[in-house]
């Protein structure tokens, strides 16, 4: 368990780090409007990204 856990973290890294590396940009400027956000949206963002990982989660088991 501790290796799969350990590659799902590598690959949750190298995907977070495709747009700063292909469009610092672009990341930078997204990274702007989401400070620029209310607590409770930057909640149900994360919320709503815990759930979708969840329902891919199920799907892939």
């Amino acid at each position: 368990m501790a290796s799969t856990l350990l590659l799902a973290f590598a690959l949750m890294l190298i995907i977070e780090g495709l747009l700063p590396f292909l469009a610092p940009s672009l990341w930078r400027d997204a990274f702007r409007r989401i400070t620029q956000l209310t607590d409770g949206q930057i909640r149900f963002f994360g919320l709503t990204s815990m759930l979708i990982g969840l329902l891919l989660l199920a799907l892939a088991t």
